[in-house]
């Protein structure tokens, strides 16, 4: 049974790109019976919704599986070879160089007492 979409669900185009990408199963394990896509859908749940893993609805695997993938391709460094690979297909579609040649770097100004350092933590003497 086909469960309603959520907003951060894959589409049917998201999906032929990304699951190329996805690392095929060990070889000499089982075979794999997790929804990749469902697996994706669920991460991509989390993210978006910024929720505890274990509160992910019932209609996705399980919280424990969805983790473990999700775990295992943080470690490897996938995330970030995917998002490189993902930019650079997205600016040579647009007809610019496959890297950025500048970056923007923004920081951000905290305020704090006036008085800064120890003596903004000494109580005052009335």
């Amino acid at each position: 049974m086909k469960r309603e979409a959520y907003q951060s669900d894959l589409s049917d185009e998201e999906w032929a790109i990304l699951a190329r990408l996805i690392p095929a199963p060990k070889v000499g394990g089982r075979p794999r019976r997790t929804d990749m896509r469902e697996v994706l859908n669920a991460i991509f749940y989390v993210n978006k919704g910024g929720i505890q893993w274990r509160m992910l609805p019932h209609e996705f695997p399980k919280w424990e599986t969805v983790y473990y993938y999700y775990n295992t391709w943080r470690k490897a460094g996938l995330w970030g070879q995917w998002n490189g690979l993902l930019r650079t297909q997205v600016r040579l579609a647009e007809g610019r160089e496959a890297s950025p040649s500048a970056a923007i770097i923004d920081s951000q100004s905290v305020k704090t007492t006036e008085k800064g350092g120890l003596a903004a933590l000494t109580e005052p003497s009335w």
